[in-house]
């Protein structure tokens, strides 16, 4: 069974950068996409960015030009560095692949 553990959340000031982590286990992960979704409270979950096996990558039109998705196959990982952060990036942050979810990992931009 598929496992994602998220990590590198936290409270950053407006204009600040985070990294988070989404740990796989318990599948093969190269061939795999990946996506980080956000849920911001009261509103519906989104897409932010996806990374497809063959590193392929697209974005929200919210988070394009701030935001990077990458993936490191040897360490089963994938990664979404976040800069130039605003208030309206608040929300708890998921990875999905092979449609299993994270347990989430909270962003909170406020200064």
């Amino acid at each position: 069974q598929v496992q994602l553990v998220e990590s590198g959340g936290g409270l950053v000031q407006p204009g600040g950068s985070l990294r988070l982590s989404c740990a796989v286990s318990g599948s093969i992960f190269s061939i795999y996409a990946v996506g980080w979704y956000r849920q911001a409270p009261g509103k519906q979950r989104e897409l932010v960015a996806t990374i497809t096996g063959g590193y392929a990558t697209s974005y929200a039109d919210s988070v394009k030009g701030r935001f990077t998705i990458s993936r490191d196959n040897a360490e089963k990982t994938a990664y979404l560095q976040m800069n130039s952060l605003k208030p309206e990036d608040t929300a708890v942050y998921y990875c999905n692949m092979m449609k299993s979810w994270g347990q989430g990992t909270q962003v909170t931009v406020s200064s």
